[in-house]
């Protein structure tokens, strides 16, 4: 299970529930959410976004802080396939 929280400003909290539970400071920019999610809601691309990152590692190899554009220097197939999982539930 994923929960988002908004923290405040560009910072956002991402708590997965798995067999340990991780929490994941992640800062979303308005640029980001024009470059990635098209006007869609910041809670609903984190959503997407650690969906993609639980189909490639465990939440324990998550980074506890970052950006979001960072996931397309580890995963160069993140920008294409997030617009992709975007647009299917629309």
């Amino acid at each position: 299970m994923i929960n988002v929280r908004h923290l405040g400003g560009d910072e956002w909290e991402v708590a997965v529930q798995g067999a340990v539970t991780t929490h994941h400071r992640v800062r979303v920019t308005k640029a980001d959410l024009a470059h990635l999610a098209e006007g869609r809601a910041p809670e609903e691309l984190l959503q997407e976004s650690f969906h993609f990152l639980l189909d490639r590692e465990p939440n324990t190899s998550i980074l506890t802080s970052f950006d979001l554009p960072l996931i397309s220097r580890y995963f160069p197939e993140y920008d294409r396939e997030i617009r992709a999982r975007l647009d299917k539930s629309a």
